[in-house]
Protein backbone atom coordinates (compact mmCIF):
# COMPACT_ATOMS: atom_id res chain seq x y z
CA UNK A 1 0.00 0.00 0.00
CA UNK A 2 1.30 3.44 -0.78
CA UNK A 3 0.95 6.28 1.32
CA UNK A 4 -0.80 9.33 0.07
CA UNK A 5 1.39 12.40 0.16
CA UNK A 6 -0.27 15.20 1.48
CA UNK A 7 -0.17 18.27 0.07
CA UNK A 8 0.53 21.26 2.12
CA UNK A 9 -1.50 24.11 1.66
CA UNK A 10 -0.27 27.69 1.75
CA UNK A 11 -1.45 29.94 4.35
CA UNK A 12 -3.42 32.81 2.57
CA UNK A 13 -2.66 36.55 3.67
CA UNK A 14 -5.35 38.03 5.14
CA UNK A 15 -6.20 41.54 3.37
CA UNK A 16 -5.66 44.63 6.29
CA UNK A 17 -8.70 46.75 5.67
CA UNK A 18 -8.14 50.26 4.63
CA UNK A 19 -10.67 52.13 7.52
CA UNK A 20 -12.54 55.16 5.82
CA UNK A 21 -10.20 57.41 7.18
CA UNK A 22 -7.47 57.35 5.25
CA UNK A 23 -9.26 56.69 2.04
CA UNK A 24 -10.76 59.78 2.27
CA UNK A 25 -7.48 61.28 2.68
CA UNK A 26 -6.07 59.91 -0.15
CA UNK A 27 -8.53 60.57 -2.76
CA UNK A 28 -10.01 64.04 -1.33
CA UNK A 29 -10.06 66.85 1.45
CA UNK A 30 -13.07 67.17 2.95
CA UNK A 31 -14.15 70.47 3.80
CA UNK A 32 -16.55 71.90 6.88
CA UNK A 33 -19.19 74.49 5.81
CA UNK A 34 -20.60 76.97 8.29
CA UNK A 35 -24.23 77.83 9.07
CA UNK A 36 -24.40 81.75 8.10
CA UNK A 37 -27.84 83.50 9.40
CA UNK A 38 -29.72 85.03 6.58
CA UNK A 39 -29.51 88.71 6.54
CA UNK A 40 -32.54 90.46 8.31
CA UNK A 41 -34.82 92.17 5.47
CA UNK A 42 -33.88 95.82 7.35
CA UNK A 43 -30.51 95.36 6.13
CA UNK A 44 -31.07 94.16 2.41
CA UNK A 45 -33.16 97.42 2.18
CA UNK A 46 -30.92 99.71 3.39
CA UNK A 47 -28.19 98.53 1.23
CA UNK A 48 -30.13 98.91 -1.60
CA UNK A 49 -30.81 102.32 -1.03
CA UNK A 50 -26.98 103.96 -0.12
CA UNK A 51 -25.81 105.61 -2.64
CA UNK A 52 -22.33 103.80 -4.47
CA UNK A 53 -19.32 106.83 -4.37
CA UNK A 54 -17.44 106.65 -7.40
CA UNK A 55 -14.28 108.54 -7.70
CA UNK A 56 -13.61 111.15 -9.59
CA UNK A 57 -12.24 110.58 -13.56
CA UNK A 58 -8.39 110.86 -13.77
CA UNK A 59 -7.29 113.72 -15.70
CA UNK A 60 -4.89 112.36 -18.41
CA UNK A 61 -1.70 113.01 -18.49
CA UNK A 62 0.35 113.94 -21.33
CA UNK A 63 2.50 111.12 -22.91
CA UNK A 64 6.23 110.55 -21.81
CA UNK A 65 6.55 107.84 -24.49
CA UNK A 66 8.92 108.76 -27.57
CA UNK A 67 6.80 108.87 -30.47
CA UNK A 68 6.30 105.55 -32.58
CA UNK A 69 9.06 104.57 -35.05
CA UNK A 70 7.33 104.93 -38.87
CA UNK A 71 6.31 101.76 -40.11
CA UNK A 72 8.81 99.96 -43.17
CA UNK A 73 7.74 100.48 -46.32
CA UNK A 74 5.64 97.41 -48.29
CA UNK A 75 7.43 95.50 -50.47
CA UNK A 76 7.35 95.31 -54.07
CA UNK A 77 5.58 92.88 -55.57
CA UNK A 78 8.61 90.73 -57.28
CA UNK A 79 8.47 90.91 -61.17
CA UNK A 80 6.13 88.76 -62.78
CA UNK A 81 2.50 87.39 -62.66
CA UNK A 82 0.75 86.06 -59.84
CA UNK A 83 -0.24 82.22 -61.53
CA UNK A 84 -1.34 80.58 -58.18
CA UNK A 85 -1.02 79.42 -54.47
CA UNK A 86 0.30 76.78 -52.24
CA UNK A 87 -2.43 74.63 -50.85
CA UNK A 88 -0.26 71.61 -49.37
CA UNK A 89 3.03 71.09 -48.43
CA UNK A 90 4.84 67.54 -47.97
CA UNK A 91 7.80 68.65 -45.78
CA UNK A 92 9.23 64.98 -46.22
CA UNK A 93 9.05 65.13 -49.70
CA UNK A 94 9.62 68.86 -50.32
CA UNK A 95 6.59 68.70 -52.48
CA UNK A 96 4.14 72.28 -52.69
CA UNK A 97 0.74 70.98 -54.05
CA UNK A 98 -0.08 74.73 -55.96
CA UNK A 99 -3.43 75.55 -57.20
CA UNK A 100 -2.65 77.60 -60.51
CA UNK A 101 -5.31 80.46 -61.14
CA UNK A 102 -4.15 81.63 -64.33
CA UNK A 103 -1.63 80.84 -67.31
CA UNK A 104 0.24 78.23 -67.78
CA UNK A 105 3.56 76.80 -66.34
CA UNK A 106 5.79 74.47 -68.15
CA UNK A 107 9.01 72.54 -67.14
CA UNK A 108 11.97 75.26 -67.40
CA UNK A 109 10.41 78.34 -66.11
CA UNK A 110 11.41 80.62 -63.23
CA UNK A 111 9.16 81.20 -60.11
CA UNK A 112 8.78 83.04 -57.47
CA UNK A 113 7.32 81.98 -54.21
CA UNK A 114 6.34 84.31 -51.80
CA UNK A 115 4.52 84.34 -48.46
CA UNK A 116 4.79 85.03 -44.92
CA UNK A 117 8.14 83.25 -44.25
CA UNK A 118 9.48 82.70 -47.42
CA UNK A 119 10.40 84.21 -50.58
CA UNK A 120 13.04 82.75 -53.30
CA UNK A 121 12.92 82.03 -56.50
CA UNK A 122 14.06 79.26 -58.65
CA UNK A 123 13.19 77.06 -61.97
CA UNK A 124 10.93 74.32 -62.13
CA UNK A 125 12.53 70.94 -62.54
CA UNK A 126 9.71 68.75 -62.29
CA UNK A 127 5.55 68.94 -62.08
CA UNK A 128 3.47 66.05 -61.56
CA UNK A 129 -0.11 65.91 -61.77
CA UNK A 130 -1.87 62.73 -60.07
CA UNK A 131 1.36 61.24 -59.07
CA UNK A 132 1.99 60.89 -63.45
CA UNK A 133 5.13 63.30 -64.72
CA UNK A 134 3.97 66.22 -66.76
CA UNK A 135 5.94 69.18 -68.91
CA UNK A 136 2.54 71.49 -68.87
CA UNK A 137 -0.20 72.44 -66.32
CA UNK A 138 -3.11 74.77 -67.33
CA UNK A 139 -5.75 76.65 -65.31
CA UNK A 140 -7.09 75.47 -62.53
CA UNK A 141 -4.91 72.62 -62.12
CA UNK A 142 -3.61 71.04 -58.89
CA UNK A 143 -0.19 69.84 -59.33
CA UNK A 144 2.86 68.82 -57.14
CA UNK A 145 6.01 71.19 -57.74
CA UNK A 146 9.43 70.20 -56.29
CA UNK A 147 10.21 72.62 -53.84
CA UNK A 148 13.94 74.48 -53.28
CA UNK A 149 12.79 75.56 -50.16
CA UNK A 150 10.15 75.52 -47.26
CA UNK A 151 6.86 77.00 -48.26
CA UNK A 152 3.56 76.93 -46.18
CA UNK A 153 -0.19 76.57 -47.75
CA UNK A 154 -1.46 80.52 -48.93
CA UNK A 155 1.97 81.23 -50.30
CA UNK A 156 1.94 83.03 -53.58
CA UNK A 157 3.23 81.76 -56.70
CA UNK A 158 4.58 83.83 -59.59
CA UNK A 159 5.78 83.23 -62.83
CA UNK A 160 8.63 85.48 -63.59
CA UNK A 161 9.50 87.03 -66.94
CA UNK A 162 12.12 85.96 -68.86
Amino acid sequence: MAKKAKRKTKAKRKKTRVSKTVKRRKTKTVRKTKTVKKASTARKARAKKAPVRRAPPKKARPSTRPAPAPSPPAQAAPPGERIGVVTHYYNHLSVAIVRLESGTLRVGDMIHIRGHTSDFSQRVDSLEIDHAAATEVGPNDDFGLKVAEHVREHDVVYKLRQ
